[in-house]
């Protein structure tokens, strides 16, 4: 086997990458035409998407350091002898108060004026810093500025569950970007980068003029790795790997051009020698979904597999009525499965996008659902439904539902909701890795759940406090639409009784 290239794990400096030898995937196509193409724009990705080095490309490009671009796109395709002086705004750190973000910004402040060799009128006010990082570096180097802000609203999520802070520091960074509004002369190019799509009435009023690429075709594979990449670039890499099945666990985000991997996920498969993990899902901690979740103690998680929202939903992120199905969107947990044009309105089916997060996602679900996670409830649910042995899984679901803490019912209304019994279900069979279907749609109505095995297909209802669910899915003959699977098809009807909090008759046959 040749030598291969180290790979960039954790490394977000494109001149550490270039001058290293490490495998580089060139955006540097994506990164010439948005440059040509626009002055002020925003882009929005999950976390660990590559995000920062693309920003960090973009720094090299516009400073003129040509040596880093050798074999790339953009290499005789730039004038590398215009230098721009450039701005760099990120923010790492934990930052839970808004002195932790001044003294932050005064840091980057610092370090960019140190860097660009200009001092500040005022080295202690933020705008006034800010304004004077711009109109001095333009004047030094007789060349308009570029400002790149990494990470936008970081100083928003990091305080995301304290609503009055978040608040604050929503405050404090409009007020920051805000600077950026009335100095279009002095600037060449602008670009903000982040996880969430605030409201623009919210955080960039002062900042009209952004041009939002999030979701713009053109600019799809921006951040991320494409079927290509990982069938060229990263061939010799996948020698011994089974690539449809890593395409199941980590390909699927959607930003409307071809479906992408997260880098992080597959620099870090390789190099743990194939070893299928939920590596993405646990580099973040998404425990404010659960804080969420506790808002809104009657959501049926199985929505979550047939979610259809608006635009103008999709590009809105507000403190005050913080959305569950956008967080997950924006977060990286749904993905656009596909968009639907209705009269004059644009609308997108989410979905999840692969089986690391099917499965990490319903593990925090269960765990939310139930107080515990109860590993060999999975297994054995897996296996009984392998063998059809319908009365065992009945046993083990009666089981799991006994397990359930009383105080899960405690000063709330959950238990009388179809939602959480069949939320509950939905989550232990979707983090067993079953391929399952919420809401399947038939020419007769909506089967509650669809699971699909190798050899047996599970239609089942479910009824809270009531009675006929296993009549209900023969008289709607819910099971022709898989009777030309050549599969064994079982009917399920499950009542469970609010009043004992579990499954209070289960019944069951074989479809002829």
């Amino acid at each position: 086997m040749k030598n291969l290239q180290k790979l960039p794990i954790g490394i977000q400096t494109f001149q550490k990458i270039r001058k290293e030898d490490y495998l580089y995937i060139d955006k540097t196509k994506e990164a010439y035409e948005l440059i040509n193409s626009y002055q002020t724009v925003f882009l929005s990705r999950p976390r660990r998407f590559g995000k920062s080095l693309f920003m960090d490309t973009l720094q090299d490009i516009f400073e003129g350091n040509k040596e880093y671009f050798e074999d790339l796109y953009i290499y005789d395709k730039w004038d590398w002898s215009k230098s721009y002086p450039v701005i760099k705004i990120d923010w790492n750190g934990k930052l839970q108060t808004i002195d932790d973000l001044e003294n932050h910004i005064l840091t980057i402040f610092k370090n960019n004026q140190n860097r660009l060799g200009i001092v500040c009128d005022n080295i202690t006010n933020v705008g006034s810093c800010f304004n004077d990082l711009i109109i001095k570096s333009y004047e030094k180097y007789n060349m308009p500025v570029v400002v790149l802000i990494d990470e936008y609203d970081k100083p928003i999520l990091d305080v995301i569950e304290d609503k009055e802070q978040a608040k604050l520091h929503r405050e404090f960074i409009k007020g920051l970007y805000a600077t950026l509004k009335g100095l279009d002369k002095y600037l060449k190019f602008v670009m903000l980068t982040g996880v969430s799509k605030f409201a623009k009435a919210s955080v960039f009023s002062g900042l009209n003029m952004l041009t939002d690429i999030s979701l713009d075709k053109k600019y799809g594979n921006i951040c991320g790795y494409t079927q290509e990449n990982i069938e060229t670039e990263f061939k010799d890499y996948f020698i011994n790997a089974d690539l449809k099945e890593v395409k199941r666990w980590y390909n699927g985000y959607n930003f409307l051009k071809d479906p992408v991997y997260n880098p992080f996920d597959i620099l870090l498969f390789i190099s743990k020698d194939f070893k299928f993990d939920n590596y993405w899902w646990e580099s973040g901690s998404p425990s404010f979904l659960i804080a969420l979740l506790k808002k809104q103690n009657s959501y049926n998680i199985p929505d979550l597999e047939n979610l259809i929202i608006g635009k103008e939903l999709l590009n809105s992120f507000d403190i005050e009525k913080l959305s569950l199905e956008v967080i997950l969107y924006q977060a990286g947990y749904l993905s656009i499965d596909k968009v639907i044009q209705k009269r004059n309105r644009i609308e997108y089916k989410l979905k999840v996008p692969n089986q690391e997060v099917q499965t990490s996602l319903n593990m925090l679900f269960i765990n939310y659902l139930t107080d515990t996670i109860k590993y060999h409830i999975q297994d054995d649910i897996y296996d009984t439904l392998e063998s059809a042995n319908l009365e065992e899984f009945k046993n083990t679901m009666s089981a799991l539902f006994a397990s359930i803490p009383y105080n899960n019912y405690v000063n709330n209304t959950i238990g009388l909701y179809e939602g959480y019994y069949a939320s509950v279900f939905y989550t232990y069979l979707a983090a067993s890795g079953l391929d399952i279907i919420a809401e399947d749609t038939t020419n007769l109505g909506r089967i509650d759940l669809t699971i699909k095995l190798d050899n047996n297909i599970y239609i089942i209802e479910f009824k809270v406090d009531g009675t006929d669910s296993l009549n209900q899915i023969k008289q709607k003959d819910y099971a022709s639409k898989y009777k030309s699977k050549d599969k064994n098809i079982y009917l399920i009807g499950i009542e469970f009784s609010s009043k004992d909090k579990n499954i209070s008759n289960f019944e069951y046959e074989q479809h002829k």
